[in-house]
């Protein structure tokens, strides 16, 4: 018998034996269903339209059940214009009333035939589940429809007097968007997003916020993220970083829109500072027009090289703080030659391309101006106290990790570092080495901390400043490159020093026997068991692969950001597993509307169907009706008295 005290507690909900047993039926019923199927993303890069489009969409799954529910019974047009009404339900209807074509017939077989995907998407989930996933009211009603038996003509005529009395109290278009909003959340029951939401894209934040709206979704930190993240604690470096990051994309919409950063001090400053020099070298890429914020792209290219100098900075600053880091030989701009215009890489003398740096003091390279001093105050200031950008970052936290071990799948965005002989890489931290899982939980714990913990704590300040290190060091899991050649593709010509070498981790996982050493070190079993992760895009017109390692490895960035899209010749892959197989979604670059359809392919079969009872939530629920057997036992033995 457990603790009575637990009892006690679990008691308080379930007070009675028929409270518990009736619980007890409940879950029983649901380890018997078919697993939900879950949806893994990776490398989001704030490409907004493109990411909201794929889940309300399922990744082209919705327009697959429509298919085969309506397949040859209505017109193709038909099931485009019942799929865009699903994704978009607000907007379509409101396009359609404004057309005068919401009739009576339109809007008495648009619910019907809602409804028959609700039934499709809706079959392998309690109606319990169902009805909790709809407005209230709604719930009984929906529930009721779902249900009828259309082979009883009394259930016929219910059903058309529920439907006929839906549109006469005009609230036909509400039930349409409640039934479009269901099938949507029904066809994902949990999201995986693998890291990067963030950077290059236009509008991260309007991510953010339908991830906040998700019912279930998990997050595994990237290297993007880590950035926003130790910017919003305050690390200087980082906050450094994604402006220059922003800056040089021409995202200014998701810096002063989004979250209402104030770049005026910034833009003075460069004015400024950089009033004689065109900054050519710093001209953004401008891949998305911003809407809100134009910026002039002059100014833009001087905001750009102004905050990358300061980044240069503080980057050796915090290196110079922390030799255990052993990045001494990044802090370049002290290997600048002032008088001699080059700069010294790895030993060897480059020329460099601008020497234009009104702000640097070649006796102290790394001294901020008493102006950047200023300026980098303001702009902390803005991070700090921006209120949206704050609730984002509280729940990258809240739902997020740097790995998750689920359903025998490891999902991580970056790597796992390896030495060349296969052993696991190690960090040293706080004096203590950490390789393998152990690294990963103690950064886990580092970066909460980074956050967490008041100002004034002695580990702030460590915590704040290893944030950076994982954003570009070369043994971070969420980098996985020996450098950030960020210095060199600015001020040297020679594509050599632009290199940045992979980590061994790339090349030996792409081998079974790698990738089962993984696995078994967070423990997993090898077999059935998969490793899901993103970072590098798979360069399909090149001919690679995202399966790799005789199926044991997924990579699943394939390049829904539009920078990387001319190197992969795809927009990015869905990873979808149901409870009959795994499958890949590849997609192609998003144009509104256009006919947006992803390539779906199914990767492996499931040996026989997966049930909720196969899966982490069924050992859940069983440990959790083992509780409650127990409870009963205690009611019957007089141990616990029941409240009736």
């Amino acid at each position: 018998m457990r603790d009575v005290a637990y009892l006690r507690l679990l008691a308080r909900e379930y007070p009675t034996i028929k409270a518990a047993g009736s619980e007890i039926i409940n879950l029983t019923a649901i380890q018997g269903l078919p697993k939900g199927t879950e949806y893994f993303f990776s490398d989001l890069h704030g490409e907004h339209e493109a990411f909201i489009h794929l889940l309300r969409s399922s990744s082209g799954i919705i327009r697959e059940k429509i298919k085969e529910t309506f397949g040859y019974v209505i017109p193709e047009a038909e099931e485009e214009e019942l799929a865009n009404l699903i994704y978009y339900p607000d907007k379509v209807l409101n396009q359609i009333v404004q057309a005068g074509n919401d009739t009576e017939d339109w809007k008495t077989i648009t619910i019907y035939r809602l409804l028959q995907i609700c039934k499709v998407v809706s079959s392998k989930y309690t109606r319990s589940k169902v009805r909790k996933k709809l407005p209230p009211d709604f719930a009984y009603i929906v529930d009721e429809m779902l249900h009828v038996d259309y082979n009883a003509d009394n259930k016929k005529m219910f059903y058309s007097e529920i439907v006929r009395s839906i549109i006469d109290v005009g609230i036909a278009g509400e039930f349409i968007c409640a039934l479009c909003e269901l099938i949507q959340s029904l066809t994902i029951d949990s999201l995986h997003i693998i890291g990067d939401i963030f950077d290059r894209g236009p509008r991260a934040d309007l991510i953010m916020n339908e991830l906040m709206n998700f019912h279930d979704v998990d997050i595994q930190w990237g290297n993007h993220d880590i950035s926003w993240m130790g910017a919003a604690t305050g690390n200087l470096a980082c906050i450094c970083n994604v402006l220059r990051i922003a800056i040089s994309y021409n995202s200014f919409d998701v810096l002063e829109d989004g979250y209402g950063i104030n770049l005026r001090p910034l833009s003075m400053f460069a004015a400024n500072a950089y009033r004689d020099d065109s900054c050519e070298r710093f001209a953004p890429h401008i891949l998305d027009q911003n809407i809100y914020d134009a910026v002039d792209p002059g100014l833009a290219a001087k905001m750009h090289k102004a905050i990358a100098v300061i980044q240069f900075k503080v980057e050796g600053q915090i290196i110079k703080r922390h030799p255990e880091y052993g990045m001494d030989h990044r802090r370049l701009l002290e290997q600048v030659d002032f008088e001699k215009g080059t700069v010294t890489v790895e030993g060897k003398e480059y020329p460099m391309l601008d020497m234009k740096f009104p702000t640097v003091n070649p006796k102290d390279p790394l001294a901020l101006t008493k102006e950047e001093e200023e300026l980098l105050h303001t702009l902390k200031a803005s991070f700090r106290h921006s209120g949206l950008l704050q609730r984002h970052i509280k729940f990258i936290y809240s739902h997020g990790a740097m790995y998750k071990a689920y359903n025998n799948n490891l999902l991580y965005h970056g790597c796992i570092p390896m030495k060349k002989d296969g052993n696991f890489e190690s960090i040293t931290y706080s004096g203590k080495p950490y390789s393998g899982k152990a690294l990963m939980d103690v950064i886990n714990k580092v970066v909460q901390g980074a956050y967490s913990l008041a100002e004034n704590h002695p580990d702030k300040e460590t915590a704040r400043d290893f944030m950076w290190y994982l954003w570009c060091g070369a043994k971070s899991p969420l980098f996985g490159k020996d450098k950030m050649t960020t210095f060199e593709h600015y001020f040297i010509a020679d594509h050599a020093t632009h290199k940045e070498s992979m980590n061994p981790y790339y090349q030996l996982s792409v081998k079974e026997e790698y990738c089962d050493k993984i696995l078994k070190e967070f423990g997993l079993t090898t077999r059935g068991a998969h490793i899901i992760n993103g970072h590098v895009p798979v360069k399909l017109k090149d001919g690679e692969t995202p399966v790799k390692a005789g199926g044991k490895l997924f990579i699943i960035d394939g390049g829904l950001s539009k920078a990387y899209q001319s190197k992969t010749g795809i927009a990015g892959y869905t990873l979808i597993y149901n409870s009959n197989h795994l499958a890949l979604a590849e997609h192609m670059p998003f144009c509104p509307g256009k006919k947006n359809t992803p390539k779906v392919t199914i990767v492996e079969k499931m040996q026989s169907r997966v049930m909720v009872g196969d899966t982490d939530l069924g050992i859940e629920l069983g440990e959790r009706i083992e509780d409650l057997k127990e409870l009963v036992a205690a009611y019957r033995e007089g141990i616990l008295k029941e409240k009736v």
